[in-house]
């Protein structure tokens, strides 16, 4: 860790400074726990109150018409300023060098590029090739034929089948596996038949894996994550699917077979999606969403089976309601019956509640 004055920091990331040039930051917190010697940001504007109250040396802001109490960092995007300043200051995780252990089991015909870690315990089979600077934790499995670019970091237990192929600086964490047969049963006279999974999986560069995540190798073609995509932890690939470039996919997502996503999708968590159909580009599907039916570019959509953003907090924000309204609608039908029989309309409820309603 290391300390910058605010100015130093401005200059790192082409911002400017209201307040004390010379201020010293050492860390970084959010608002409301930050103390002395910290850097924190605003990107949101119900947080703007807290510029008064918070015990930060210094502030990011996007716009300096922003009242505060502190010195403040003007950057055109606060958030990316804050992470600019996260790396200079603490950089990211270090990993120890160790070289290339006895203890690991590397076959003969296997290829490991230079500067790479092999922690003891990994296994490379037949036919791996392994790119530069790579980090192999412990109990690692590298699968015939896989091949791995330059600059990755496969975290302890994670597994790569058979003729996986994963670009540059490509993070895979704990316990995930890549390239696990696909899901694909062919049923015939009540029992379930396997079907031989030929794809592959390609992991373009610059994309990092979440722990316990399963993608599936397709039946015929390869699944592909597209490059600079980050998948969280427990998220399921299905066999054949597609995820499109700077896709995020929250924890726990689940995507069947042969599903197509454009590029910068956004997936909140435990969201389900049907396979066979096709999400556009820049769509985002909220959390616990299901979505059934392909989805067109640009899309906000939400709710199982999810519909578009606006009309779903109208119809789930009536859910609540939904016991009442029932009530007045049996009243309302009383009523009517009553007139059309020529009676006189009973006034209040015509029964009484059933027990779920009351």
């Amino acid at each position: 860790m290391s300390t910058k004055t605010l100015g130093e920091l401005a200059q790192y990331i082409g911002g400017q400074v209201r307040g004390d040039p010379n201020i010293a930051i050492s860390s970084a917190a959010t608002l409301g726990r930050a103390g002395k010697g910290d850097i924190s940001f605003l990107s949101n504007e119900k947080y703007e109150k807290q510029l008064f109250t918070t015990k930060a040396s210094a502030v990011i802001v996007g716009k300096d018409t922003v009242a505060a109490t502190v010195p403040l960092l003007i950057a055109e995007d606060p958030y990316y300023a804050f992470m600019q300043i996260m790396v200079l200051l603490h950089g990211h995780r270090k990993h120890k060098k160790v070289g290339i252990s006895p203890r690991a089991v590397i076959s003969d015909s296997a290829k490991v590029g230079s500067d790479c870690h092999i922690h003891e315990f990994a296994t490379i089979a037949d036919g791996a090739k392994i790119g530069n600077g790579c980090i192999i934790y412990p109990c690692v499995y590298i699968g015939q034929n896989v091949q791995i670019g330059n600059d990755c970091i496969l975290y302890p237990n994670v597994a790569i089948y058979e003729g996986c192929r994963l670009g540059n600086r490509v993070i895979v964490n704990s316990n995930a596996t890549i390239g696990e047969d696909g899901f694909g049963f062919a049923s015939h006279n009540g029992i379930h038949y396997k079907i031989p999974q030929i794809g592959g999986v390609v992991i373009e560069d610059d994309v990092e894996i979440g722990t316990g995540c399963g993608i599936e190798r397709g039946t015929l073609n390869d699944t592909v994550i597209g490059q600079g995509t980050k998948i969280g932890d427990l998220v399921a690939i299905g066999h054949g699917t597609k995820v499109g470039p700077h896709c995020l996919l929250v924890a726990q997502v689940g995507i069947a077979g042969s599903t197509t996503l454009g590029h910068h999708c956004i997936v909140g968590g435990q969201a389900g999606i049907v396979g066979h159909i096709a999400i556009g580009n820049n769509v985002a599907i909220g959390a616990q969403a299901g979505v059934i039916n392909s989805v067109g570019d640009g899309k906000v959509v939400l709710g199982a089976p999810a519909i578009d953003a606006n009309q779903g907090k109208r119809a789930y924000g009536m859910i609540q309601y939904l016991p009442e309204m029932r009530q007045m609608l049996r009243e309302l039908q009383s009523q009517v019956e009553q007139l059309l029989s020529g009676s006189e309309p009973a006034e209040g409820p015509t029964e009484p509640p059933r027990p779920d309603e009351q």
